[in-house]
């Protein structure tokens, strides 16, 4: 189980273990042209396939602005971070998805703070308003349908999350195995981490991605495929969680296959039902 807010239960994510087989190389291009490791976000760049530099575990980077992560609220002050949301595109903007396990007896305001790194809050405080995630979640917590797309306000002059950050794309129905990167923040840490892996298939439902050096608090982090050189941009085809919520050992990190029933809650989402 991998995440943890005030005492709630712990959560894991995991980076890659990639330059052994041939597998994922981590590519970090920063958006002010500088350091990976500065202060400004980074533009994720598409993972190339073996090769020397490949990443073998998670990296500390400086964040991407469409991923940030999720804080409890007390009095209008930011609590702690608890997990991951990313800003998906959609008609009004307003979008994010994370794990549904991430929601599990919140209580109290949620905030989402994109791109937040080393205390920083390049892209603002946007407060979560209401959260979405399948019936058959809410009724068996099915880790088939550990998925929740989030709602978040505008800013007092009308401008969303979306006009903001960017967003990536909603991807379902996708093939394992899938390259990708996966983006996440771990508890009590000030920067985001990253890793690229294959993705591959547990199950007709569950996806499976192989890395070390993620610890306990990054539930929600998308996997992100088909990444854009041009805009660093790509597809979330998953969130860390489903089987084990995500996983039991810090070696391996699940996520719900997004199908047909992601889709259908994307959809519930866009209309606001």
């Amino acid at each position: 189980m991998r995440w943890s807010a005030g005492g709630r239960k712990p959560l894991r994510l995991f980076a890659v273990l990639a330059a052994a087989a041939g597998l994922a190389a981590l590519l970090l291009v920063p958006a002010d042209g500088g350091a990976a490791d500065g202060p400004g976000p980074s533009r994720l760049a598409p993972p190339t396939a073996g090769g020397a530099g490949a990443s073998r575990g998670g990296q500390a980077f400086g964040g991407v602005a469409a991923v940030g992560a999720l804080f409890s609220e007390n009095s209008g002050r930011l609590g702690t971070h608890f997990c991951t949301a990313t800003v998906v595109h959609s008609p009004h903007g307003d979008l994010a998805v994370t794990a549904a396990h991430c929601l599990s007896g919140t209580s109290g305001p949620i905030a989402f703070v994109p791109g937040y790194a080393n205390g920083q809050q390049p892209y603002g405080i946007w407060q979560v308003t209401r959260v979405y995630t399948d019936q058959a979640w809410q009724s068996a917590q099915d880790p088939d349908h550990d998925v929740a797309f989030l709602r978040v306000s505008p800013a007092s002059d009308g401008t969303t999350v979306e006009d903001a950050t960017g967003a990536e794309q909603l991807g379902t129905g996708w093939a394992a195995p899938a390259l990708v990167q996966v983006v996440g923040y771990p508890d009590g840490a000030d920067q985001p981490v990253l890793c690229a892996n294959w993705a591959k298939s547990l199950s007709p439902t569950q996806l499976e991605f192989d890395c070390s050096g993620y610890t306990d608090g990054t539930s929600g982090g998308p996997f992100l495929a088909g990444l854009s050189g041009a805009s660093g941009q790509g597809t979330v085809i998953g969130v860390i969680g489903g089987y084990q919520e995500g996983g039991d050992s810090p070696e391996v990190s699940y996520s719900a296959v997004f199908g047909a029933a992601v889709a259908v809650l994307f959809e519930a989402a866009e209309a606001g039902g």
